[in-house]
């Protein structure tokens, strides 16, 4: 893939690394192997003793820049007004077509990894801002929604849209459990959700917090379940926004991660009817098996067969 990126003030990066050195003091990426061999291991065990007080002060000081990128990006969404504009960052209009696009995706997913039978589902909002996605698109297909959010004025503006849908009966639908929490210290209840939804916030998770977010988070799926991703696609390699300290990743970059968290693409769509002046956005629908292939049943007629011709 296309590793190369850049920032919004323009700076190029030849790779992610190099970003990622950058930013948080961290050179753990997409592009790095799964596993380590013993002599790399001896290597970095060799230089670790070489480097003595000075690995760990260089330790001490990327655990200082990764939560400088934390506290940057909540500082900026804190800034933001807690409303579908202000969440959107200023393309309100899009709304509908998300929503539109949302559903087109999950109702035959649903259909095709539960069936049709009567069942109680469950979804985790992730990013959940506003209560956006929840209250116009998840509680039409779920009987309960978790929603999970770091910004506390914007959860707080959740419960408040939402109020209408919590404390009901068993089999309705209704915004179950609102968690104060960001996606890097988060993790859900095992074995309760039938969707974890994450959308329009994965960006501002590192590459070793994004597969580590994703590795607790599998414990939350019931049998069946899955993940979806729905999110902005970079051209090519990646985008770091300066301003509220997210990256946008390349379809590429994405596909690397998803290997390195051990899932697997169920279905992948893309995003219509969005202003052109926006980036590109792709659904993920991932799962934690290798989907097995789908066949018809029907026997494809071999090329070039002769064909019964009748009179």
């Amino acid at each position: 893939m296309d590793s190369r990126g850049f920032d919004s003030a323009g700076r190029i990066f030849t790779n992610a690394s190099e970003m990622w050195a950058e930013e948080i003091g961290s050179t753990v990426t997409a592009t790095a192997t799964a596993t380590t061999s013993a002599t790399a291991e001896a290597e970095a065990a060799a230089t670790a003793a070489a480097a003595g007080n000075g690995g760990a002060g260089e330790e001490a000081s990327g655990e200082g820049k990764r939560k400088e990128w934390y506290s940057k990006a909540i500082a900026y969404w804190q800034g933001v007004e807690a409303s579908t504009e202000g969440v959107l960052g200023g393309y309100g209009c899009v709304n509908d077509a998300d929503v539109k696009g949302s559903d087109a995706f999950l109702c035959p997913l649903l259909a095709e990894r539960f069936g049709t039978a009567k069942r109680h589902l469950v979804a985790l909002d992730c990013g959940s801002g506003i209560g956006r996605v929840t209250k116009n698109f998840l509680l039409r297909h779920f009987n309960e929604v978790d929603l999970v959010e770091p910004v506390s004025h914007f959860l707080e503006a959740a419960r408040e849209n939402l109020t209408g849908y919590m404390d009901q009966g068993e089999d309705s639908h209704k915004a179950a459990n609102f968690y104060c929490v960001p996606l890097q210290d988060f993790t859900p209840e095992e074995g309760r959700y039938d969707v974890i939804w994450i959308q329009w916030c994965i960006g501002q998770l590192p590459d070793d917090d994004f597969i580590s977010f994703f590795n607790r988070a599998k414990v939350g799926l019931k049998p069946d379940g899955f993940f979806v991703l729905k999110e902005n696609i970079a051209r090519n390699g990646f985008v770091l926004d300066k301003v509220d300290n997210s990256v946008t990743r390349s379809d590429p970059y994405f596909r690397e991660l998803f290997k390195k968290c051990g899932l697997y693409i169920l279905s992948v769509k893309d995003q219509k009817e969005l202003p052109k002046e926006l980036f590109a956005v792709k659904i993920y629908a991932l799962v934690t098996n290798e989907p097995k292939l789908q066949t018809s049943g029907k026997r494809r007629r071999p090329k070039n067969s002769p064909r019964m011709i009748c009179s």
